[in-house]
């Protein structure tokens, strides 16, 4: 079996001339920019306005809630996708279905849990 940590070996060289050529272009960066900071450009840049008032800014949760259920339904799509996919395949039948029925049930629960909740209210 000596063979066999010779490929971790090559794995490690590999990581280590990878780490080396990244390390190398950041050096090289930091020592060919140039660097005059003033006080202009070290103050906080907020899309072309200058900065007025505390940083803390007052949002609504819901806005929260919103991008929360987006990825939870783009989490369902990918699921089902492929399950679409290969629904047609010999072996896959009522059971896949089955499954997929269980799933879509746990997404409307969900859904309808938002609903009486009122989150997927906009007002």
């Amino acid at each position: 079996m000596p063979n066999y940590f010779d490929s971790y070996a090559l794995v490690m060289a590999l990581l280590l001339v990878g780490g080396g050529i990244v390390a190398g272009g950041l050096a090289a960066n930091r020592m060919l920019r140039p660097h005059r900071p003033t006080a202009e450009k070290l103050m906080t840049y907020e899309c072309g306005v200058d900065p007025v008032g505390e940083g803390w800014a007052h949002s609504y949760v819901r806005y929260y809630v919103f991008a929360y259920l987006y990825v939870v339904f783009a989490v369902d799509a990918v699921f089902l996708f492929p399950w679409a996919t290969v629904f047609d395949d010999p072996g896959y039948g009522f059971t896949t279905l089955g499954e997929m029925f269980v799933f879509l049930a746990f997404l409307a629960t969900g859904l309808a849990y938002a609903a009486k909740k009122g989150v997927l209210s906009w007002v």
